[in-house]
């Protein structure tokens, strides 16, 4: 099974929103974890969608799943203390739904990146079949500065450099076992799980996503992603 884990667990404090989390902001009436979802309902790999929400939100998700007709999301679980804990969550209730099937496939994504697209997908799908791993990535188009412990700074080569994005997609067997040895270690603090797995050792695969495929965290990235939805729609009205 190729199963999809959407975190939409996050309650948007650089968003300054007070009404509802950043994943609940509408464009057209329609929230912005319903594009993401959108996406994931309609691709032919994809079997099976869990979502991974704020307890006191589901209530509402689960109407929004109807009134959008969303029909694969075979289970919504309540995040956690930490975005890892939350992923974790979400990792588990795939386990249960794949059956412990060793060759399940978990793609890991952002609710809150709805301008992914069906290629990007696919090709998550195939690089994990092929190699075990996937993180979807840009190229790096300003140059890094890395502090060192001891105050020096690296600059690492541009042109070498990629940024990590999402979805980032695992053999669901892999991922949920180092997940569990970071919980037995006491760690709950790795920021994305491309670090956790890097963390351990894994050789990680990439591929190049699109560039718009942005994090909407704050009100600059929502007025992007309104503006590509209408770029979008121009597209499929007027062919350009």
């Amino acid at each position: 099974m190729n199963i999809a884990v959407i975190f939409a667990g996050g309650s948007g404090t650089r968003m300054n929103t007070k009404s509802r989390p950043k994943q609940f902001l509408e464009y057209n009436g329609k929230p912005i974890i319903i594009y993401t979802l959108d996406l994931f309902d309609n691709h032919p790999l994809v079997d099976a969608i869990v979502v991974v929400c704020l307890e006191s939100w589901i209530p509402f998700l689960e109407k929004m799943l109807k009134k959008f007709e969303i029909d694969n999301v075979a289970k919504i679980v309540k995040g956690g203390e930490t975005g890892q804990d939350s992923i974790y969550n979400g990792l588990v209730a795939a386990e249960e739904i794949s059956g412990n099937s060793d060759n399940s496939i978990v793609l890991i994504h952002d609710g809150v990146r709805p301008l992914i697209t069906e290629k990007t997908i696919t090709e998550n799908i195939e690089k994990v079949r092929e190699s075990g791993t996937c993180i979807t990535c840009i190229p790096a188009t300003e140059s890094f500065i890395v502090m060192q412990p001891n105050g020096n700074i690296e600059i690492p080569s541009r042109p070498n450099s990629l940024i990590a994005r999402a979805p980032q997609s695992f053999f669901l067997k892999d991922i949920l076992s180092f997940h569990r040895k970071a919980r037995e270690e006491g760690r709950h603090d790795f920021i994305d799980s491309c670090t956790m797995m890097n963390y351990y050792g894994v050789d990680l695969s990439t591929i190049i996503g699109p560039m718009e495929n942005i994090k909407i965290t704050t009100p600059t990235d929502y007025f992007v992603f309104k503006a590509m939805v209408e770029v979008h729609e121009n597209q499929q009205i007027f062919g350009f």
